[in-house]
């Protein structure tokens, strides 16, 4: 509980605690707090089973740590009935940029050509346009659908 008080804070509160009560009085002090510090952890022990035996069985299993959000989702992220370390472990982070930069710079992702382009645009400090240029208007036939322009809608 309290992992960060040194020797030096201690002696300073076992100082303080007599200036402030006194020699003779501490005892009793002490003796109360604890007392009080007793209760409230059978207090608190007490509601717990209580609460327990109202879930029921099928939650005998139930901590009441597990109720701690970070406790919760790394218990929940451990579990391998989700199969995420399967997904974690075939992710390749690498694989998956490239790709993405072979959309973005509408290349080809399976040649190994375009793959090297995209490492070479990368380390060598090759500009990339980001301007839009206009596109030159496409002639459709009767029936056909004008192509989708994601900027238009």
């Amino acid at each position: 509980m309290f992992n960060d008080i040194g020797a030096l804070e201690i002696v300073t509160l076992v100082v303080l605690a007599v200036l402030i009560f006194g020699p003779d009085k501490l005892p009793k002090v002490i003796q109360d707090i604890s007392r009080t510090i007793r209760k409230i952890r059978e207090f608190s022990d007490s509601a717990k089973a209580d609460i327990r035996d109202e879930l029921g069985p099928e939650f005998k299993d139930f901590e009441f740590d597990d109720l701690n959000p970070k406790k919760f989702i790394r218990k929940q992220l451990d579990n391998d009935e989700l199969g995420l370390k399967e997904i974690r472990n075939g992710f390749d982070l690498k694989k998956e940029m490239n790709e993405v930069a072979d959309a973005v710079h509408g290349r080809d992702s399976d040649s190994s050509e375009a793959a090297k382009e995209a490492s070479a645009a990368t380390s060598g400090g090759a500009r990339v346009d980001m301007q839009k240029k206009p596109a030159e208007p496409q002639k459709l036939d009767s029936g056909d659908r004008p192509p989708f322009d994601a900027d238009a809608t």
